[in-house]
């Protein structure tokens, strides 16, 4: 696969992992990813907002588990040190959706300093240049 496009909207730590297990892994591959965070997910683009996003209450007492088995398989499990993971693989480019970003309060001056005001973007924008074009578009 060359290209694929991700839309998150989840906001618990441990469905965030998923959609950026599967970046990471695909930008290994040396497919191109783009991710667009939706809803509560934009949090994790704010500075300071990853630590926001907690597990889900129904694995609550798993957290140090989770995170545990996490960095077993060679991930950070602080996810502002994963994005940057991310960043780097110069093959991963992160945008917030400008309507969560609206409602949550992240602009640009909060968004993460990795990224520019240019990343925060429309939803249409994302879904005709990056989702359509892609060959695979997953949903999180």
């Amino acid at each position: 696969m060359k290209s694929m496009a991700i839309i998150v909207r989840d906001d618990s730590f441990d469905k965030i992992m998923v959609p950026l297990a599967f970046a990471h892994a695909q930008a290994q591959q040396g497919c191109q990813v783009e991710v667009l965070f939706t809803s509560w997910s934009v949090n994790i683009l704010k500075q300071g907002g990853h630590a926001e996003f907690k597990i889900q209450s129904a694995h609550a007492d798993a957290t140090v588990w989770f995170s545990q088995q996490i960095e077993k398989l060679g991930f950070p499990s602080d996810l502002y040190a994963l994005i940057k993971v991310l960043l780097g693989t110069n093959k991963v480019n992160l945008y917030a959706c400008n309507l969560g970003a609206t409602v949550f309060g992240v602009n640009a001056d909060s968004l993460i300093p990795e990224l520019s005001p240019q990343h925060i973007v429309d939803a249409v924008w994302f879904l005709n240049e990056k989702a359509q074009t892609a060959e695979h578009c997953a949903y999180f």
